[in-house]
């Protein structure tokens, strides 16, 4: 019983979250709202980069080449599709690979 209250107020307050917006700009979005929704993706991703390159190290066996070819597979499977899912899918399926058969 606790579980399923647990799991409705989750959702009851994902749903009002994500509907918020549509309430409160009913007739028309704000031009620093559409601002941020230009720009925070690119920003997040990039920060998303950095976090997970953040502990490759260069001087140790295997230099970071999981990393670096995974991240090329991501970056070519972005400009051939244009989807960051397969982008993305990719380039994960790509160094689980590397690191857990080849390196």
């Amino acid at each position: 019983m606790r579980a399923a209250i647990l799991i409705l107020t989750m959702s009851l307050v994902t749903i009002i979250l994500r509907f918020l917006p549509f309430i409160v700009f009913r007739k028309q979005t704000p031009d620093y709202v559409n601002y941020l929704g230009r720009v925070l993706q690119p920003a997040i991703i990039g920060m998303l980069v950095i976090y997970c390159l953040k502990d490759v190290s260069l001087t140790v066996h295997p230099y970071g080449l999981p990393e670096l070819i995974a991240s090329i597979c991501v970056v070519e499977a972005q400009v051939w599709k244009r989807n960051s899912l397969i982008s993305i899918l990719s380039g994960t399926l790509l160094y689980m690979v590397l690191v857990q058969v080849v390196f």
